[in-house]
């Protein structure tokens, strides 16, 4: 039976949130996809430089190098197309930005040097960080006040389902190399086709858009400066260090567990074989846990304020890191505490589709919630390759993460500065 907070929702409002959530099923799928493949591709790629380029320390170092400018792309990508969703609109840029990143994802399937692989890394981030902020103001826009929360974090839940299909993909074609990964990753270009027959813009943006325009108030990058106004300086400043926290803590740390996984006593030894099917395993049992995360955000922040349950995240994640990184020594063990984890530094991600939206009117909502969600990412992009950098100099990749992790302590540090949202309706 449907829960008495759903019944008012309509089966178009249904409809737009399904389209979202597939593209974000995809976008979780494609960003998996290189942590899963790292280790096998670089192998490959790295192999013949020089006698010790293709080691263990070789790809991390160039492993964390790609990771960030992945992490670069997807911060320009999240900021630009938020403006075009702004000007042209949540439907023409959710299209563009599905077919941006399902193209170059396959395209990385054809690299034959890191470079490539890292060029074309940086390309699909483009599309799947343009692809979240339009995502997250349609649905913010098109959903009733009362469920908002609710269904941003059903929205939110899409990136777990994409890690599980990462790692059964892997499963799946374990037998035909990692290049058959990311031609898979072309099948979410299916999705644009049901964005352009279904979804239609929203109601807010259209008005909202009809009085920018009659009012000639047509400029880009102006929307930009908004931002900065004293009316919304706080929420972009605050949005933007809590987004910021998250994408360095996950980047740098959640995101090197099939490394940590290799560098295990009971791996060595094992053929590559029978320790990539092990890798998908781990990468579901952290999602388990993410996917409670990503459910359970809305409900908490309807009831206890988003503010407290960002503190939650943060502090279940700075807590959690050296546990499951440096303390664990087996891959049973690490079995246990991966769902843990993924509550707290995955579930953290429900909050900003609820959260960044409410702070802007519409006029600049996408700008303001793209924005805020990956400008921080140009210095998250340092979290793989600070971590890359600490497993050289450490020789682990455990206390790496875990040192990178108490990036945590910045999020609580910040929050009694964030407004409360809680029990107000979406901006005009």
């Amino acid at each position: 039976m449907m829960p008495t907070s759903f019944r008012s929702v309509t089966r178009y409002q249904w409809m737009v949130l399904l389209v979202a959530w597939l593209g974000w099923v995809f976008d979780a799928m494609d960003a998996t996809i290189y942590a899963i493949v790292l280790h096998p591709a670089l192998e490959e790629l790295l192999a013949g430089r020089t006698a010790t380029v293709a080691d263990a320390e070789g790809i991390s170092w160039y492993g964390g190098i790609i990771f960030s400018v992945f992490l670069v792309g997807w911060a320009l990508g999240g900021v630009v197309f938020g403006i075009l969703a702004d000007r042209f609109g949540r439907t023409r840029t959710l299209i563009a930005t599905i077919l941006i990143y399902a193209g170059f994802t396959g395209l990385a399937a054809l690299a034959q040097e890191w470079w490539q692989l890292a060029t074309f890394r940086f390309l699909t981030a483009l599309g799947i960080g343009g692809e979240w902020a339009a995502g997250a103001a349609i649905v913010a826009e098109v959903w009733p006040e009362e469920t908002r929360a609710k269904a941003a974090g059903i929205l939110q839940s899409a990136w777990a389902v994409g890690f599980f299909l990462a790692a059964i993909l892997n499963l799946l074609l374990k037998g035909y190399g990692w290049r058959w990964l990311f031609l898979a990753g072309v099948a979410p270009a299916l999705v644009a086709f049901l964005v352009r027959w279904w979804v239609k813009e929203p109601d807010r943006w259209t008005r909202a858009h009809s009085e920018e325009l009659a009012q000639r108030h047509d400029g880009i990058l102006s929307r930009l400066g908004e931002l900065f106004q004293p009316l919304f300086l706080r929420s972009t400043l605050v949005g933007s260090t809590l987004a910021f926290v998250a994408v360095f803590g996950l980047w740098g740390t959640t995101n090197w567990t099939p490394t940590l996984i290799h560098s295990f006593p009971d791996m060595q030894g094992l053929p590559k074989s029978e320790i990539a099917p092990l890798v998908s395993y781990a990468i579901m049992c952290l999602n388990v846990g993410a996917l409670f995360g990503y459910l359970s955000f809305g409900p908490l922040a309807d009831r206890w304020g988003r503010r407290p349950i960002f503190g939650l995240m943060c502090l279940g994640s700075v807590l959690m890191l050296p546990i499951t990184f440096l303390y664990v020594e087996s891959y049973r063990h690490l079995l246990l505490c991966l769902p843990i984890l993924g509550f707290f530094n995955n579930g953290i991600f429900s909050g900003f589709p609820i959260y960044l939206p409410e702070l802007y009117p519409t006029r600049i909502r996408a700008t303001g919630a793209g924005f805020c969600f990956n400008a921080g990412r140009v210095l998250a992009s340092a979290g793989p390759f600070l971590t890359g950098s600490l497993v050289a100099t450490f020789g682990q990749v455990g206390s790496a993460a875990s040192a990178v992790g108490l990036i945590y302590l910045v999020g609580l540090l910040v929050l009694p500065f964030a407004p409360e949202t809680k029990g107000r309706p979406l901006p005009p």
